[in-house]
């Protein structure tokens, strides 16, 4: 749910400074950085402009979500960073390699898993990942090959042509295809997108034991649970522009809400001034009480809104408590001071 206390929670954070998304004027890149974005800008021959400038560090070892919704510039990003789209502006450092200067030794850092599925449909599970891993000079290496595939389950697989498999044991060879090369920063473009609710756990799964192993995750998604579920920190893209960059849990802190229910004895017509102060929403043809507030104020809370009903006679069948997800948090980020939805 959004409120205006919400939206503006919002614009005091996009004020305050964040520790890695910078404004124009970009602070140098912290030591544990793997990837390093300066003044980062695409603009096509169109006019149209994809990505205004972009300031982000990526830390070493972490699982790093970026939410946008559709045309919001994630693939773009993305693409720029890997080497497929050329920027009109700005550097990109991956574990130390600028992607245009030192573009070979960029590329052989960055493993990509594109969010369609493309591969030779006739080629066996073993020879697409052996192939991919000489892509970039990596001399044979069965043993490696052999973890990898069976780290994604595929080594029963491993003979089988790429067109006898399944949509979501095909999504598994794509990403053996990306590690082959033993990359230290995995790129996943909408990882989930078309598989079922159980691949998707097992997915969320993978990703972990990656990031275990020393593998950087950069993930873009729109499945905001996937990124609730996941990641670290959190980056918000929004029209080509970066919103903000937050640790998760610090993120669900500032802007999270926590939503009362207050299923009433008998209904009223109108709330009572007396409870004017905590901005209740009388729902239900007055069955309802609704109270949405900041579980760490220090002046208001539901033990003080329900002392003050019990001193005005008020009574009670049942309360229901919840909290705001990301997804009412991310729907704040990209709503505009109109309430509507960017």
């Amino acid at each position: 749910m959004t409120t205006t206390d919400d939206r503006t929670n919002v614009r005091e954070l996009r004020r305050t400074p964040q520790p890695s998304a910078a404004g124009p004027a970009a602070r140098p890149a912290v030591a544990d950085a793997i990837v390093s974005i300066k003044d980062l800008a695409k603009t096509y021959a169109t006019g149209v402009q994809a990505l205004k400038p972009i300031n982000l560090d990526i830390q070493r070892g972490e699982i790093f979500a970026l939410l946008g919704p559709n045309g919001a510039g994630k693939t773009t990003l993305i693409s720029i960073i890997c080497g497929i789209v050329n920027p009109s502006s700005g550097t990109v450092i991956a574990d130390g390699h600028d992607i245009l200067r030192d573009y070979r030794e960029a590329r052989a850092k960055i493993g990509l898993v594109p969010q369609e599925l493309t591969s030779d449909r006739w080629e066996t599970v073993w020879n697409t990942t052996a192939f991919s891993r000489g892509l970039f000079g990596r001399p044979s290496n069965p043993a490696y090959l052999e973890k990898v595939l069976r780290d994604l389950s595929l080594w029963d697989k491993r003979k089988a042509q790429l067109q006898t498999l399944s949509g979501g044991m095909k999504r598994r060879v794509m990403i053996a295809k990306a590690l082959a090369h033993e990359p230290k920063i995995l790129f996943l473009d909408e990882p989930s997108a078309g598989v079922d609710v159980e691949l998707r756990r097992d997915m969320w799964q993978l990703v972990r034991r990656l990031r275990d192993s020393g593998v950087t995750i950069i993930l873009t998604t729109h499945y905001i649970d996937e990124a609730e579920e996941m990641a670290d920190r959190i980056g918000v893209i929004n029209k080509g522009e970066l919103v903000l960059v937050e640790n998760k849990a610090t993120l669900m802190k500032k802007l999270g809400k926590k939503q009362l229910t207050v299923n009433l004895a008998e209904p009223m017509t109108q709330i009572p001034p007396e409870l004017a102060e905590y901005n209740l929403t009388l729902k239900d043809d007055g069955h309802e009480l609704e109270y949405v507030f900041d579980a760490n104020a220090e002046h208001k809370g539901i033990a003080a809104l329900l002392r003050r009903m019990s001193d005005l006679g008020l009574t009670y069948k049942d309360l229901n408590t919840s909290q705001s997800s990301l997804e009412d948090i991310f729907v704040s980020l990209v709503t505009d001071r109109t309430g509507t939805k960017s």
